[in-house]
C-alpha cells in the first residue's frame, strides 16, 4: 500500500542508529504483577523478533496483554523474566538514565489517549520531544516541529492547545511528535482506538507514511483487523502468550 511522501527521510540530519540484528527481540519475556488475590501473570514467555524496518501488528482481545507487551518491548515496563533487546541493547543491563536516553533518542511512541502536554501548544509538544531527544536546540526544534506538523496537515493549528484540538488533530500531533526526530522504531498502542472512522483512517495513513519514509520499524498493537492488515506481519496474543 502506498501512502505518499509525507515525512522526508530525516533529510540526512538524524541518521538511523547503526545496529546489528533485529530492531526488537524478546526471548521468553514474562510479566507478573501483584493483584488483590495474588500474583497475576500478564505475559507468559513471549518470544518474537522485529527486523529493522519491519512493521508488525500485535492483535488480541481486550485483556490479552497487548498493551503490556508494548510497554515491556518499549522499555516502559521492566519484564519480570526473560529478556528484551531493543535496538541492539539488552534493556536489563541499562541504568534508568541510559534507558531513558535510548527511548528519547531512538524510540517513538503513539498512545491511544494521545498523552499531549495540556499546557503546551501543538508546536511546543512536538518541539519539546525533539529537545528531550537531544535532536535539536530550541530554535531548530521549533523549525522541525513546524515542518512535522505541516506534513500531518496541522500548520493552521500549531498554536492551539490540546483542549482546542479535535481527537484526530491531537493524534496527528502525537504522530508528528513520535516521528519528528527520526526514530529507529515506533510503538503504537491502539492509535486509532479513540477516533471516528474518518479521523482514524487519516491517522493510519500518516503513521504508516511516516515509518515508511524514515525506514523505522513499527510495532502496532490493535484489536482492529483492518488496521493490522496494513502491517507486513501479524501475530496474535492470547492470555499473555503468542498464539501458535
Amino acid at each position: 500500500m502506498h501512502y505518499g511522501r509525507l515525512i522526508t527521510a530525516n533529510q540526512g540530519q538524524f541518521p538511523l542508529m547503526a545496529i546489528e540484528g533485529p530492531a526488537l527481540a524478546l526471548a521468553q519475556a514474562r510479566l507478573t504483577l501483584k493483584g488483590a488475590a495474588g500474583p497475576v501473570e500478564i505475559l507468559r514467555g513471549v518470544s518474537l523478533e522485529v527486523a529493522q524496518g519491519e512493521s508488525l501488528a500485535v492483535m488480541g482481545v481486550s485483556g490479552s496483554g497487548k498493551s503490556s507487551l508494548l510497554a515491556v518491548a518499549a522499555g516502559l515496563e521492566p519484564p519480570t523474566g526473560g529478556s528484551v533487546r531493543l535496538l541492539g541493547r539488552e534493556l536489563a543491563g541499562l541504568s534508568e538514565d541510559a534507558l531513558a536516553k535510548l527511548r528519547r533518542a531512538r524510540v517513538g511512541v503513539v498512545f491511544q489517549a494521545f498523552h499531549l502536554l495540556p499546557n503546551m501548544t501543538a508546536l511546543e509538544n512536538v518541539a519539546a520531544g525533539l529537545e528531550l531527544a537531544g535532536a535539536a536546540q530550541a530554535k531548530e526544534a521549533r523549525a522541525r516541529a513546524r515542518a512535522a506538523l505541516a506534513r500531518v496537515g496541522l500548520s493552521a493549528r500549531e498554536g492551539h492547545y490540546p483542549s482546542q484540538l479535535s481527537g484526530g488533530e491531537q493524534q496527528r500531533t502525537a504522530v508528528a511528535r513520535a516521528v519528528a526526530a527520526g526514530p529507529d522504531i515506533v510503538f503504537a498502542d491502539e492509535p486509532t482506538g479513540n477516533l471516528d472512522s474518518a479521523s482514524g483512517a487519516a491517522v493510519r495513513d500518516l503513521l504508516f507514511a511516516a515509518v515508511q519514509e524514515s525506514g523505522a520499524a513499527l510495532v502496532l498493537v490493535t484489536h482492529d483487523a483492518a488496521l493490522a492488515r496494513n502491517c507486513a506481519r501479524i501475530v496474535t496474543l492470547v492470555d499473555g502468550a503468542l498464539a501458535p
